[in-house]
């Protein structure tokens, strides 16, 4: 009798794949586990196994699998489930849901290794130069990968000599597969069994009475030992003795003391006990009450709470209630600025039950957190993650809470699966039968529909915490500033003024800039060329602290140019401003005060966040610079004064959320002041006071400006009235990319008519060297979303058919807000 398994290997291809099976290896097999099997001509690659079954393919014969990795699951079933969901409606593979998912460590690599052909020996003089060099590195080494070939050869591309070696029958090619994970072995050191008993110690005290140095190791260990009561590390004994590690090993040599190894966590929890959770007010009594109430008739509740008005208090109690019930919890933040300030606050409460997974964690640690949560230890009670910790294998999921739950930074963009994460949240809530509660101070348009609509719950705080004003909010109209000349850079002198007073009271000023570099345009002032960016449609920023022109699309970089490339003209000008330009005239303007930057390109290290965000709040900065990062949900006790620089650069974005976002992003940075016992101040500089949406913002109208961007999208039939995808074609030449989405778009029409927007060129209309063009369906709510869904598939599938379009890539994204 044969068994089979189905596997899912991390490749963006639609079926998963068929392996034959021994009976007890079948017998072993359990879904969830990790495989290594042959896929192509010589490719290894690591798959997790979907179904174990007796039903041979009929396509293509049955490889045997190469070994099992695991000896028990390492996704569940659920998780499984989730990936299927995924998959079908983000209409992406189960291989791209499994890349995203996993650690890296977690999927094996083969490297291919290069042997000398042992069974046959050859003549070397039919060897050209470059071959004989390999061959003869065969002599003095077993084996060869191919980076030590390119080493050897001084080249990148080697694989056309491989093969000529190969085709002399001087060598042969296998595939290794190497394990990525390696676990953290620390280094502890013990006395030696020999000297145990009382008399033998003394002795051996005696003899090192000639070498002070290992007699100052041994007392030390005695004294670190009695006072710990725990094993001693070699590091520590080292710090503690005074004494190099050389005397330690020399010990360790003479058999005086015995090295072992302790497997531990790298991702460490050293704080102290756990404080009691804060006692909250009547507004969030009040709010806790409503949620817990919502909870019995909705799943999911979305917590509508003005900034600053302590709705962290109330996440708190609620996670303090399910860890009680002995279930896990899942904590969403949209951007790992946050986690920063929350990790402390949730750790004072809850100690090391508190895990934190995001992608500035090594691959290493992130395989730690996964085995804490799948062996629902207590190390991970509490995950406090972005967006990719919806992946972690929760067996026991009692509640999730989806902070600043408006965020765009919790949809995916690229690659696949272009999830969204807060959607996905609510899917995984309903498959554990866990409670979701969405916060924000400016819920997403989707999020206020369902709620309206009475498909989730809702509760409101209106009030801040301890009573405290909200921001007062001044429009300051610049172009009445520039004309009356009283603009110093990019600052009016409303602005300079407000600064100047909240500085010498001492408190701290945030200044909100939504673009990093110095200026997004350099000019020519002669001829007015600018300089572009070879790989993509898109003008160059100049970043003043490295003195280069850079694309924030592709990367691309070049030195600051002195002269005009067009005309030869040295008359450069910058045009528009960056946060690197804010804070040079801010340095020039207070000079007396300390000015921090955070933005892209400050924050690109590991700590970079904590270490701005800590020096905010030990007040060793005055004035802040900095982009969106901003803006979401951190707690700043001391800032009295927020400046937007330019509100009309978000306003006139070319998208149809473009009022939506601006209101959202400009409140929540509007929240950062003022969160103490003063009010505290907001000025908002631009060109047109009299817009609506900033109207609405200087009376905090929520409800006017989710009534009025409603009525735009019923009569333009956008989401959430209307679900979208959107169909991007990319290709680097521009005639086949036309062609190919003029046909695509055609054929989409048959099936939905005016529902079709496009094709159309978005505003960067080649990144990468790519030119783009898109589509758009709208999906009416009555219509079937899956059976949408499928038509698009079946005209993908008739398009990939066609000989001139299979270079086109396309790139479906569904929900594409």
């Amino acid at each position: 009798m044969s068994f089979f398994i189905d596997v899912i290997i991390p490749v963006p291809l639609k079926k998963l794949f068929t392996y034959n099976v021994t009976a007890s290896e079948a017998d072993f097999l359990k879904v969830g586990m990790r495989v290594a099997v042959p896929f192509g001509k010589s490719k290894i690659y690591t798959g997790i196994v979907y179904k174990i079954h007796q039903e041979a393919p009929t396509a293509y014969e049955a490889k045997d699998i190469q070994q099992i990795l695991d000896d028990s699951p390492i996704v569940t079933e659920k998780q499984l489930q989730l990936w299927q969901w995924i998959s079908n409606y983000y209409m992406c593979t189960l291989g791209d849901v499994m890349r995203a998912a996993l650690p890296s460590a977690f999927i094996l690599e083969s490297e291919t290794v290069i042997l000398k052909n042992t069974i046959k020996s050859i003549d070397e003089g039919i060897l050209k130069d470059d071959e004989f060099l390999v061959y003869e590195a065969l002599h003095h080494q077993s084996s060869l990968k191919i980076h030590d070939i390119s080493n050897i050869l001084d080249k990148k591309n080697v694989l056309p000599v491989i093969k000529r070696l190969i085709e002399k029958e001087a060598i042969s090619v296998e595939e290794e597969v190497y394990e990525k994970y390696k676990p953290k072995l620390v280094r502890y050191v013990k006395l030696g069994a020999s000297f145990s008993s009382e008399t033998a110690l003394q002795q051996l005290l005696e003899n090192l009475n000639r070498a002070p140095k290992q007699r100052q190791v041994i007392l030390t260990l005695f004294s670190v030992s009695a006072t710990t009561k725990k094993p001693v590390k070699v590091s520590d004994l080292s710090s503690e003795s005074g004494a190099s590690t050389a005397v330690i090993k020399s010990l360790i040599d003479k058999g005086i003391l015995e090295e072992y190894y302790i497997q531990t966590d790298r991702v460490q929890y050293s704080g102290e006990d756990n404080e009691a959770t804060k006692n909250l007010n009547e507004y969030q009594e009040t709010a806790l009450k409503e949620i817990k109430n919502a909870f019995v008739k909705h799943a999911v509740v979305l917590l509508h709470g003005v900034t600053s008005s302590g709705k962290t208090e109330v996440y708190v109690k609620l996670i303090e209630d399910t860890i009680n019930q002995g279930k896990q919890v899942l904590y969403l933040l949209p951007e790992i600025a946050l986690t920063a300030q929350l990790i402390t606050r949730l750790q004072n409460y809850f100690g090391e039950q508190v895990a934190i997974f995001h992608s500035k964690y090594s691959s290493q640690e992130r395989v730690e957190v996964w085995n804490h949560v799948l062996n629902n230890t207590v190390k991970a009670k509490i995950v406090l993650g972005a967006r990719s910790s919806i992946f972690l294998p929760f067996d026991n999921l009692g509640l999730i809470v989806v902070d600043e739950e408006h965020e765009q930074s919790f949809k995916q963009f690229d690659p696949a699966p272009r999830y969204h994460a807060r959607d996905t949240a609510v899917v995984l809530a309903n498959m554990h039968g866990a409670k979701i509660l969405l916060g924000s101070a400016t819920p997403s348009l989707e999020s206020y529909f369902n709620a309206k609509q009475n498909k989730y719950g809702f509760v409101e705080i209106t009030k801040r915490y301890n009573d405290v004003l909200m921001p007062d909010i001044e429009l300051v109209d610049i172009k009445e500033k520039f004309k009356k000349k009283l603009m110093k850079g990019h600052f009016s002198d409303r602005l300079i003024e407000e600064m100047t007073e909240t500085l010498r009271e001492g408190h701290q000023i945030i200044l909100f800039q939504n673009r990093r570099g110095f200026s997004p345009i350099v000019e020519c002032n002669t001829c007015g060329n600018s300089p572009q960016c070879p790989n993509c449609d898109v003008s160059l920023t100049y970043h003043q602290y490295r003195n280069q022109l850079r694309c924030h699309y592709c990367g691309y970089n070049s030195a600051m140019i002195k002269d005009c490339m067009a005309c030869g003209s040295s008359e450069l000008d910058t045009k528009g401003f960056g946060t690197e330009q804010i804070e040079e005239e801010v340095k020039l303007l207070f000079p007396d005060y300390k000015v921090a930057r955070m933005d892209l390109d400050t924050t690109r290290g590991k700590y970079g966040y904590e270490k701005i965000i800590t020096a905010l709040e030990q007040q060793e900065i005055d004035i802040l610079v900095g982009t969106q990062m901003l803006t979401k949900g951190l707690d700043f006790r001391n800032v009295k004064l927020v400046g937007i620089m330019n509100a009309d650069n978000m306003l006139n974005f070319p998208d149809f959320r473009a009022h939506e976002r601006s209101f959202q992003l400009m409140l929540q940075v509007s929240g950062r002041a003022g969160r103490t016992d003063e009010r505290g101040k907001v000025l908002i500089q631009t060109y047109n006071p009299y817009h609506n949406i900033l109207q609405q913002l200087s009376t905090n109208n929520y409800v006017e400006m989710f009534n009025e961007q409603m009525n735009e999208r019923y009569n333009y039939k956008y989401p959430p009235v209307y679900k979208q995808i959107k169909i991007t074609l990319k290709h680097k030449d521009y005639n086949r990319v036309d062609t190919a989405s003029v046909w695509f778009a055609k054929s989409l029409r048959q099936f939905f008519k005016d529902n079709v927007l496009g094709p159309e060129s978005p505003p960067i209309s080649r990144i990468r060297n790519q030119f783009h063009k898109n589509i758009l369906v709208k999906i009416p709510k009555e219509h079937s979303l899956s059976k949408t869904k499928k038509a698009i598939i079946k005209v993908n599938n008739s398009f990939s058919s066609i000989k001139d379009f299979r270079s086109v890539k396309i790139i479906l994204n569904v929900d594409n807000f």
